[in-house]
């Protein structure tokens, strides 16, 4: 059974689809403010390698709808924290928003571009500029440089060098996936014991 293999290929399939750039844009704009969503270079990446001569469109798009994501993501901070706040916690963002939270006050804007390629999610910073009222302009100006240079970068090499590594990323796609899968699984009993 390859398993991984699928997945890949019913990926690549979606990522060709002519729907798929909206949602794109609507994967970008949601992960910005709300916790579970994954960050959209899940899609922004297949659809770079699937359609190169379109990979700065998509890379455009994303970083245009997480910003307005962001945006959003700052007024829920700003103005609902109270209702957001037991999520943070249920979800166990607490100490990541904590992080976030002395970030901004050690650093504000640049905290805001560093953001773009943080393991920390970009929605923990949108929601923490919110709450610490931190200036719009700059916040905005900060998600366009970090955000963009994440994705604009993302895109230009899968444009740029994917179709030369494609077939070889089939090729160990299965053994690829397990060995993600064994590692989650290895570092969740090690935090567990």
């Amino acid at each position: 059974m390859q398993l991984f293999v699928t997945i890949y290929q019913s990926v690549m399939r979606f990522s060709r689809r002519s729907e798929a750039p909206y949602y794109l844009s609507l994967l970008s704009f949601v992960e910005s403010f709300i916790l579970p969503f994954p960050p959209p270079d899940v899609m922004l990446a297949p659809m770079a390698l699937a359609k190169p001569a379109r990979a700065m469109h998509f890379a455009a798009l994303t970083l245009l709808f997480s910003v307005l994501g962001g945006l959003v993501g700052y007024m829920i901070g700003a103005f609902l924290f109270d209702l957001a706040e037991p999520l943070i916690i249920d979800w166990g963002y607490q100490a990541r928003f904590q992080t976030v939270i002395e970030w901004f006050e050690e650093w504000g804007f640049w905290a805001v571009l560093v953001a773009g390629f943080s393991p920390v999610p970009y929605k923990i910073f949108t929601i923490a500029a919110g709450v610490l009222s931190l200036a719009l302009l700059p916040f905005v100006l900060a998600s366009i440089i970090g955000r963009g240079a994440r994705f604009f970068l993302l895109a230009w090499c899968l444009a740029k060098f994917g179709p030369a590594i494609e077939p070889r990323l089939v090729r160990y796609i299965e053994y690829i996936g397990w060995a993600i899968v064994g590692a989650l699984l290895l570092a969740i009993v090690l935090y567990k014991f």
